[in-house]
């Protein structure tokens, strides 16, 4: 099994050392080339949602990236991954791959200082939650999975194919990770 982790701007060296702790093999995707590669799952990082959507199209990464979400390639997100794989982003006029049947408002939160950390249960384990100016999912599609609620907020989510937390597992936990590679193990 391997694992590609998009590796453009962001918050992706954590993921690798998350998978590295589960003994998954992960490689990063920083040009085209990375992509087109035979993988078996993706990770999303957090990091700046419109930073990383103008890469993924300059570096022309975008269509091969979508064509495997929407041909059903497992893919975690977590804080930007969120918001760029939801359908509709209410405060922006932007959609990257618009896969995930979700509403997000970004930087929901508030700003870097506004950051913070809950406990909170993610498909019934209780976790430690890292919040950094993280997006609210306010609106969940029919047959969207909602796998975690913090104060009310939808904080993360399945979607088909798609796994996705507004929070940042990849600094307290790989609980999370696990529910992904799970989520691969039975896509083969």
């Amino acid at each position: 099994m391997k694992i590609g982790i998009l590796a453009v701007q962001g918050a992706f060296i954590e993921h690798k050392y998350a998978l590295d702790s589960l003994g998954v093999e992960s490689f990063e995707i920083r040009q085209k080339k990375d992509a087109e590669i035979d993988f078996d799952g993706l990770i999303l990082p957090g990091g700046e949602s419109t930073v990383m959507n103008k890469l993924l199209r300059e570096l022309d990464i975008f269509e091969t990236l979508k064509e495997k979400i929407h041909s059903g390639l497992p893919v975690f997100g977590t804080c930007a991954g969120v918001i760029l794989l939801s359908k509709v982003i209410a405060n922006d006029n932007f959609t990257c791959f618009a896969n995930a049947d979700i509403v997000v408002e970004r930087n929901a939160y508030g700003r870097q200082l506004g950051s913070f950390l809950v406990e909170g249960k993610f498909a019934n384990n209780v976790i430690e939650m890292s919040f950094i100016r993280a997006p609210k999912i306010t609106k969940a599609g029919k047959g969207v999975e909602i796998l975690g609620v913090v104060s009310g907020d939808i904080v993360a989510v399945k979607d088909k194919n798609q796994l996705l937390t507004t929070f940042h597992p990849e600094l307290n936990t790989n609980i999370v990770h696990k529910y992904f590679i799970e989520m691969v193990v039975n896509r083969r």
